[in-house]
Parts: C-alpha cells; sequence; structure tokens
C-alpha cells in the first residue's frame, strides 16, 4: 500500500511538532514507599516534520510507547525520545505525561491514614544535542495571610492553595516525587489532607495560624531548599491561592537555574 505520509510537500514549511495528545495510557513510576505505582497518564507525543514530508507516521507513536509503559521515569524518557527521532526520521523529539500520584498519608494527631493524589508530569525533550527532563508537581496546601492575622482583633483569613514545582536535575541524578511534595508543603502555611479527625483539624488549624505565609513567601521558602539541593540545576516554583475574601487568585513564580 502507498506511504500517503511519505509523499513530498511542495509547500515549504517546516512542522516544530506533530504527533498524538490526550492518549491515556497505563504507565508505571518508581514510587518511594513501594519501589513501583501503577497509574494512568495523559500522554503527549510529537517530533518536528522536516518541510518537504508530508506527514509522519501516527501508529509509531503508540507502538513506541507500548514498549516502555511498564517503566516509566527519567531512565527510560531517553530511549523512548530517540526511538521516536529514529524511527519517525526527526531532528527532535517531544514526551509529556501527565498523571495522578498517590502517597498514603497519616493525619498529624489521630494518625488516621488516607491516600492522597498529586497530579504530576513527566517531560523530555531531545533535539540532538542534548536530552531534558523534567519532573512537575503539584502539591495542595493550606496558607493563612500575615498581613490579617496582624490586623485582626482575632483570626484570620486562610485558603487552600497550589505549589506547583518544576524541576530539572543533573544527569544521573533524579529526585522523587515524595522530595517535591514535602518541599511544597513546608514551604506553606500547613499541609493539606485527605482524610483529618477533630484533633487533626486543631493541629492543622493552629500549625497555620503559627505560620503565616504569602504567595511571595511560599515561592522563595521553595526555591531555598532547592537550591540548596546539589542535584537541580534548574527549577520553577509556582504557587497559587484560592483567595477566601477576594474574587480572584493570587500568585507567584520564580525560575532560577544553576550556573556552571
Amino acid at each position: 500500500m502507498e506511504d500517503v505520509q511519505n509523499r513530498p510537500d511542495r509547500r515549504g514549511i517546516p512542522i516544530k511538532k506533530v504527533g498524538v495528545s490526550n492518549l491515556r495510557y497505563p504507565i508505571v513510576v518508581l514510587d518511594r514507599a513501594r519501589q513501583k505505582q501503577q497509574t494512568v497518564a495523559r500522554v503527549t507525543m510529537s517530533v518536528n516534520l522536516p518541510h518537504h514530508f508530508k506527514g509522519t507516521h501516527m501508529s509509531r507513536f503508540v507502538e513506541i510507547l507500548n514498549e516502555h509503559h511498564g517503566d516509566m521515569t527519567m531512565w527510560t524518557l531517553p530511549a523512548i525520545l530517540h526511538k521516536l527521532k529514529k524511527r519517525l526520521n526527526a531532528q527532535s523529539a517531544h514526551l509529556e505525561l501527565i498523571f495522578p500520584y498517590f502517597i498514603e498519608r497519616a493525619a498529624p494527631v489521630s494518625g488516621a491514614s488516607a491516600l492522597m493524589d498529586y497530579e504530576c508530569s513527566f517531560t523530555g525533550e531531545t533535539d540532538g544535542g542534548k536530552d531534558v527532563f523534567m519532573l512537575r508537581v503539584k502539591t495542595p496546601v493550606a496558607s493563612l495571610c500575615p498581613c490579617s492575622k496582624e490586623i485582626s482583633d482575632y483570626g484570620a483569613h486562610n485558603q487552600r492553595g497550589e505549589v506547583a514545582i518544576e524541576v530539572q536535575c543533573r544527569p544521573g541524578e533524579m529526585i522523587w516525587i515524595e522530595e517535591v511534595v514535602e518541599i511544597a508543603e513546608a514551604s506553606a502555611s500547613a499541609p493539606v489532607y485527605a482524610l483529618l479527625k477533630r484533633p487533626d483539624e486543631r493541629h492543622v488549624t493552629m500549625q497555620a495560624y503559627d505560620n503565616p505565609a504569602f504567595v511571595e513567601d511560599m515561592v522563595r521558602n521553595a526555591a531555598l531548599r532547592l537550591r540548596e539541593d546539589q542535584r537541580v540545576v534548574w527549577f520553577r516554583v509556582h504557587a497559587e491561592n484560592f483567595e477566601s475574601i477576594h474574587n480572584h487568585n493570587a500568585f507567584a513564580m520564580v525560575e532560577w537555574e544553576r550556573e556552571g
């Protein structure tokens, strides 16, 4: 049968990215407590397309993904990207997997245990000269407004927020999803839990009151911890508060790259 994708194209326009998106696929990722965890990812895979090719072979994206679905880590992403380039005759390739990751959390006083879910993503890119892998973790947190605490006769307004940390490590190094969650929670006023009993609610409420933090504080707190980690060569921290007394959100973002 004729391969229509390989027909020449005479419009002279190269395509930076072409591929498949919103593909749901079961994967296995590394779990610090249990070695591996099964989850389901939304996958985006793409390559560049030179101006003289009419199209790419979409089926090959799924074929390559199927060869590696049992082990999706920073160690396997380069192999997938290189296969994409080779089989699709491309100079660059991109892969993104967005997935829920579950961590069993114990309440701070009662010890009641339940699973918390965190939205994570693996992103890999290669352009022929360099492979780049990034981990992104969104962590729900609680924050209490320092200004509200300072000016109020009693109490202070607080809200649930989200700290998204994207990090790139040195070649051969890795950072656990759980470590990124811990950094995000430590940067805020208090963690968020899936299950709390009354003694736990009291503890978390007072913890937040004792640790007020603006979104600016949260991104700076996280940035300090990440900069001290010698595995990390680049990061972006984005904090957002879902404001409880305003009809808008508040956010802050910081980005940093290690020199040398």
